[in-house]
């Protein structure tokens, strides 16, 4: 394989002129560097190196305009849009920014282009007044003002160039439009030859251009076409030359130099079908550890999608030892980038004085706010959460910090007083507060990053003191995001040896041996109809500005120009339809297996990973000494109810909970919580009902209790969830909720009175602990728990569970003893309030009789809902609600039982499938 720039070398260094005294102009500064680097190769004797140089640069150096770039002219723009703009209807430069940018664009393509500027928008202005409102017989101001912009387009239009001008800069359109009235001057003073290389799409000032050294004898176009494309005359990669082939004087009288014929030489061309973008970059790893090393010198990554980047560095296999990446790291996917952005984001909302702790925790959690606070920022994590702090205030974030450590979170969460020079202070001070940081750990990544973030910075300064237009750090924000998508942080590598990995663009004239392209999907390769401009399609048309058309030739151009030369091409592209970055297999791919010339070779496969099948089977966890003795531990401490349902439910998750001792990380609650609830009832009925332990309780208290209410429930939510008011939203429906279970509690137990009951308080929320006698446990068992009440009423005793949630009778009831420890769904509430009242009994004996239940909040009307024995399954089985000494009796088997198995080594906890609720 001969590369394109190879030939064009050995071509001009065979006619024996001095290339010293030529100057090269290639579509890319990349490909003038390999050019160069040809040359030394190709040349055998020593020579002075040509001038080399972009099409840009040349544009720059005809007109000696200095380009500026896109922010730095939509700042020009707006001060030249304030020049003709009538003060009372100029817009902020925020909402400027958001249709400038498109407008910016139009003027770029028109004067590259060099298309008449009045014309074309006085064309577009009768465009817009017809397409509109040429129906309407009179026009209001809302139409005047529409239809005013349209036709002022030309004024903004004259009115940045001469500003522009005055300066000696340009945007890149207005550097091509002068470049192109200038050329016949430049080209009668150039001493030349111009040798331009590897040229395809060319826009009308450029064509220009080239026509004119062309006639003047200062030029030579080497084209890099095959014949293949030139003879079909649908195939869009010879579009344009075609195009040129037949319109410029040029070529009347002179034919093409050279065409190539290498693209029907055989290849072996594989597509490759692979699920996501990561599929993709493990499938470059896997090839390029196939290729030998003197292969991989001749071997390019492509990439389509150039956020592939990461993945496929990290993709790259031991034998790939020299690497170098044309294309620059963007500096927005460096981890730094997102923090200063959520800064800015959170000081360019109005000012509370609080921050909202879900951006909070952002920042918090930042690896380099981690090292810089030396593990503080973790504490302070925990006591939001634990807090339950939804708002926090700056004195409340480093109330507990060392002064030391003060700074950093001053600098984050200060005022900035919606100052953008404040903001960029900030930042700055930031900048040199991580760099001191870096030093010291050495980290010359992250001190690379920071530095192209100051430099940043620097250049967002001197905009804001030479424009005095952003006036919030709103638009800063969007100024910094804007800039940022622009910067790349540059790799350094030998740029002609090892494995060459590029994007698109870069592959420009280039050629290699073995080419792995990736993300050739639609949408990407080609990019797709986007249409960002204010020009309706049929205009373009009429004045031959590109649309998607032309622009999809761009792409088959780059397509086919990789596969030209090359011996080995794999073409990977993503195979789902769903997700980012995802889309159809690409047309080009069809096109080329429905255009294969006879010496291709094309195989096309779904490659998919080799999933190993996981066996659903439950968990089991036996039980190693260790482990026993932890049972032992927890046997000492208590057993509560809740531990011993939570067996019954799944022993996986009491082996989590009570042996491991693992427990759920505490989240900041927004919405209330249903377990934050109960606690706020159950402690506002405990305020009341303290008061009178030991009394019966008359209606009178209850009026006092349900004129307090509404103070208490708000107390204990403070004192439950957050200081923050309950005055909106859905929190506010939730403190209602609780308000009205007090309430109509309050009002269930007077209507009790009214009808002639008694209450007598005896217990609230009373803890209990007992120790259990189990002669097979050579080890202390004990039980405890907290009862919410226990009172006389009418004189018998009655032990009380609350709850918030909804339970029916039947939820209370038991028909076998031996089901109570089986099936928690049926039987978690009965297991409950039965090892209640064994605890009470064996404290201090319990009556003869008594009784043992549970009130449900959301069943209020079914009252007291008693525990009671059934003999029998059905509504006709008889009911035996006493809790007598024979109940607690059968009910201490099954328990000793339950506990028996828990801590038998010979039964290891073994997980249940739980059944999934449905609501």
């Amino acid at each position: 394989m001969t590369p394109f720039i190879d030939e064009v070398l050995k071509d001009l260094l065979s006619r024996k002129a001095s290339i010293s005294d030529f100057t090269f102009i290639l579509p890319s500064k990349r490909a003038g560097s390999f050019l160069i680097n040809r040359l030394a190769k190709l040349s055998g004797a020593p020579m002075f190196a040509p001038k080399v140089m972009s099409i840009e640069d040349f544009a720059q150096e005809i007109t000696g305009l200095k380009s500026i770039d896109n922010l730095t002219t939509l700042f020009e723009f707006y001060t030249a849009y304030c020049a003709c703009t009538a003060k009372e209807q100029t817009e902020d430069f925020d909402t400027f920014s958001t249709w400038a940018q498109t407008l910016l664009h139009d003027f770029n393509e028109i004067d590259r282009y060099l298309i008449n500027h009045r014309s074309f928008f006085g064309y577009l202005g009768d465009i817009q007044e017809m397409n509109h409102w040429y129906l309407q017989e009179e026009r209001t101001a809302l139409m005047e003002n529409y239809l005013l912009f349209w036709n002022k387009l030309p004024e903004y239009y004259e009115k940045l160039q001469e500003q522009l001008e005055t300066k000696e800069n340009a945007y890149q359109g207005m550097v091509y439009r002068r470049a192109a009235h200038q050329i016949s001057a430049y080209a009668e003073n150039a001493k030349g030859p111009f040798i331009f290389i590897g040229f395809n799409a060319l826009n009308q000032a450029e064509q220009h251009i080239f026509q004119t050294l062309l006639a003047a004898g200062k030029a030579e176009i080497f084209w890099d076409i095959d014949e293949v494309f030139l003879q079909d005359e649908n195939h869009d990669v010879s579009l344009f030359l075609r195009q040129y082939l037949k319109s410029w004087p040029h070529y009347e009288q002179n034919s093409l130099q050279r065409i190539s014929t290498t693209y029907s030489a055989p290849k072996n061309i594989q597509m490759r079908g692979i699920p996501k973008n990561i599929g993709q970059a493990k499938y470059v790893g896997e090839l390029l550890s196939k290729l030998p090393a003197e292969e991989l010198r001749e071997t390019a990554v492509v990439l389509g999608d150039e956020n592939l980047l990461l993945p496929v560095l990290n993709s790259l296999p031991p034998n790939v030892d020299e690497v170098n990446i044309t294309m620059g790291f963007a500096l927005k996917n460096a981890p730094i980038s997102s923090l200063f952005e959520q800064l800015l984001q959170i000081q360019s909302l109005p000012a509370t004085g609080t921050i909202y702790h879900k951006d909070l925790m952002v920042i918090l959690s930042h690896p380099l706010v981690q090292k810089v606070t030396g593990g503080y920022s973790r504490r302070i994590s925990e006591r939001i959460r634990k807090n339950n702090l939804v708002y926090v205030t700056e004195e409340e974030l480093i109330r507990d910090l060392p002064e030391s450590k003060r700074s950093l979170f001053r600098i984050c969460f200060g005022s900035w007083n919606n100052d953008p020079q404040t903001a960029l202070q900030k930042l700055q001070e930031l900048v040199l507060l991580f760099k001191e940081e870096m030093d010291r750990e050495e980290d010359k990544l992250t001190l690379e990053f920071l530095y192209q973030l100051h430099l940043l910075l620097n250049q967002l300064d001197t905009l804001l003191s030479q424009y005095s237009y952003v006036r919030s750090v709103k638009v800063l924000y969007s100024l910094f995001k804007d800039l940022l998508s622009t910067k790349t942080v540059d790799f350094r590598g030998k740029p002609f040896s090892g494995l060459q990995v590029m994007g698109m663009l870069e592959s420009r004239v280039l050629d290699f041996k073995n080419v792995i392209l990736t993300s050739v999907n639609e949408g990407v390769l080609p990019a797709g109809k986007s249409n960002n401009s204010f020009i309706p399609f049929d205009l373009k048309c009429a004045y031959k500005l590109p649309t998607y058309k032309e622009k999809d030739a761009v792409y088959t151009y780059h397509f086919y120009h990789l596969l030209q030369r090359a011996e080995n091409v794999y073409l990977l592209y993503n195979t789902e339809s769903d997700g980012l970055n995802a889309g159809e297999k690409s047309r080009f791919l069809l096109q080329l297996e429905m255009e294969a010339q006879q010496q291709h070779r094309i195989e096309n496969l779904t490659v998919t990973p080799v999933v190993p099948s996981v066996p659903s089977a439950l968990k089991t966890i036996e039980k190693t000494p260790e482990i026993l003795e932890r049972i032992k531990a927890r046997a000492a401490q208590g057993f509560s109810p809740s531990a011993l349902t939570t067996y019954i439910r799944n022993p996986l998750d009491f082996y989590k909970q009570y042996v491991l001792g693992l427990q759920e990380r505490e989240e900041v609650e927004e919405t209330v919580a249903y377990n934050t609830l109960g606690s706020v009832v159950h402690d506002t009925l405990e305020t009341f009902y303290k008061t009178w332990l030991q009394q019966e309780v008359s209606q009178e208290d209850l009026d006092l209790a349900l004129k307090a209410t509404d103070k208490e429930i708000e107390r204990q939510f403070k004192k439950h969830y957050t200081q923050a008011p309950l005055d909106s939203g859905k929190n506010l429906l939730i403190y209602e909720v609780a308000r009205r279970y007090v309430i109509n509690f309050l009002k269930l137990e007077k209507e009790n009175l009214k009808l002639g009951n008694s209450i007598k308080i005896l217990k609230v929320e009373e803890k209990l602990k007992i120790s259990l006698e189990i002669e097979e446990l050579a080890f202390p068992v004990h039980l405890k728990g907290t009862v919410d009440r226990v009172d006389l009423f009418n004189d018998k005793l009655r032990i009380i569970d609350y709850k918030t949630g909804k339970v029916d009778q039947s939820k209370v009831e038991v028909v076998a003893w031996e089901e109570i420890t089986s099936d928690y769904d049926k039987y978690s509430k009965p297991f409950q309030i039965l090892t209640y009242a064994l605890m009470m009994n064996e404290q201090e004996s319990l009556p003869e009789t008594a009784e043992a239940g549970i009130i449900s909040f959301k069943n209020l009307q079914g009252g007291f809902l008693k525990f009671c024995k059934k003999d029998k399954k059905g509504n006709a089985a008889k009911k035996d609600t006493e809790i007598t000494p024979a109940t607690i009796e059968a009910f201490k088997e099954q328990l000793k039982k339950l506990i028996l198995e828990i801590c038998d080594p010979e039964i290891p906890f073994a997980e249940k499938e739980l059944k999934q609720n449905t609501w």
